[in-house]
Formats: C-alpha cells, structure tokens, sequence
C-alpha cells in the first residue's frame, strides 16, 4: 500500500504562475504534482549535470 503525505514548498508567486502556465494546469496542486511527475520520469533528473548531458544530446542531435 502507498503511503500518501501532504508536502508544503515556498514559491515565489511569479514561478508559480509560470509553472502553471507551462504544465497547463490552473491549480497549483495539479501544476505541481505534474512537475514532480515529470522531474522522476526525466532521464536527465539521473545525470550528475543533467544541462550539461540535456546539452551534449542536443548538439549530437543538432548534426545529424
């Protein structure tokens, strides 16, 4: 069985709205639920510098 816990952050208002906009969710408990969804399916989030590996891929792809 699933333990369930309630979890609390701080943001700024402006990265809240942001999130929201880019998850395309109107509340801030889907938009953020969608985001932790997404940070623990990424393959990136297990690079020790996940940008560094987003980037290397990029410019892989980028000559092909």
């Amino acid at each position: 069985m699933t333990k369930i816990l309630h979890v609390q952050t701080v943001l700024t208002n402006d990265d809240l709205e942001a999130l929201k906009k880019k998850s395309g969710h109107n509340t801030t408990k889907d938009a953020v639920a969608a985001a932790v969804e997404h940070y623990l399916e990424c393959p990136y989030t297990d690079e020790g510098d996940m940008w560094a590996e987003r980037l290397k891929k990029t410019i892989d792809n980028r000559k092909k």
